[in-house]
Order: structure tokens, then sequence, then C-alpha cells
């Protein structure tokens, strides 16, 4: 027997994620979310994956664009997280918001830490989301400490 969505949720809010803010391009359309479900996943290749809800409009971007990019936000940029995580204005979430365009046309928010900008080389459907896979092309490493959320709450990260 499976556990229920509230078990779910609970168990995996003990979990520390790394906060970023996931970009795509479809000709002239751009849109953006916030996500903490993503991951490397291979060296050789250069692999990385994001999951996606099937109701973020995120997806259909991503779908018609072929690309997405993974923003890594620093600590401190709880306020740019919360506006890209909101259903308020969520098309005018890039206002205000200083982007470059990456090698596959994905926007890439200039004060993030990292920037990493791939094009889809695989989905696949997984219960209420899609994974997307996408090889990276470019990746821009700004540095700073990250943002870190767990727990409902953004966390900063301390050395022990």
């Amino acid at each position: 027997m499976a556990i229920s969505a509230d078990e779910f949720k609970a168990a995996f809010a003990t979990r520390a994620g790394a906060v970023g803010i996931l970009t795509a391009r479809a000709g002239e359309q751009v849109h953006g979310m916030t996500v903490t479900d993503f991951a490397g996943l291979s060296v050789d290749p250069p692999l990385l994956l994001v999951c996606l809800d099937k109701k973020a409009n995120t997806l259909g971007v991503i779908e018609r664009g072929g690309c997405f990019a993974v923003n890594l936000l620093a600590q401190g940029q709880e306020d740019l997280s919360n506006k890209f995580a909101s259903k308020k204005d969520e098309w005018s979430r890039f206002d205000g918001v200083d982007v470059d365009q990456g090698p596959t046309g994905a926007p890439l928010i200039r004060c993030a830490i990292t920037s990493l900008d791939c094009r889809v080389v695989a989905a696949h459907e997984a219960g209420d989301h899609w994974i997307y896979v996408g090889e990276i092309e470019a990746a821009v490493l700004r540095g700073g400490e990250p943002l870190v959320y767990c727990g409902g709450a953004y966390r900063a990260l301390t050395a022990s």
C-alpha cells in the first residue's frame, strides 16, 4: 500500500533542497517557475533532470521550445524565489529581472549564482509530474552561497 499525499509531503519536507528558477523559451514566449526538484544526472554527457507538475504553465513552453535553464538562487534572494513561485501575475514574472539569452535560447538570470542552460533530450511521464532530462550546453558560474529550502522555510547553510 502506498503512502498518502500528506505523508509524502511531510517526508519530503525534511529534505533540504537548493532553490532554483527554471526558465524556458519558445519563440518570443518566456516563462519560469521556482523549483527544488532537480538534480545532476550524468557527467558524460552532462545531463540534468528536473521534475514539473503536469499543471505548470512552464511545461508547455518547454515542450514547444525544447530547452530550459536552471538558475540557482543565492541566500537573500527569497523575494525572487517567491515571485516565480506565486501564481499571481504569473505571466509577468520576468518584469524587472535582468536576463541573458543562453545558447539554447533559454533565459539565464543574471543575479543567479549558477545558470545551467539545457537542451531537452528526453521526457518521461511519472505520476502527476513530467521529468525532463536536459543536456547542459552552457554553465555560468557567478559564485555565492546557495538559497536552501527545508521544512517549509528558506534556510542558510553554515559550515560545521
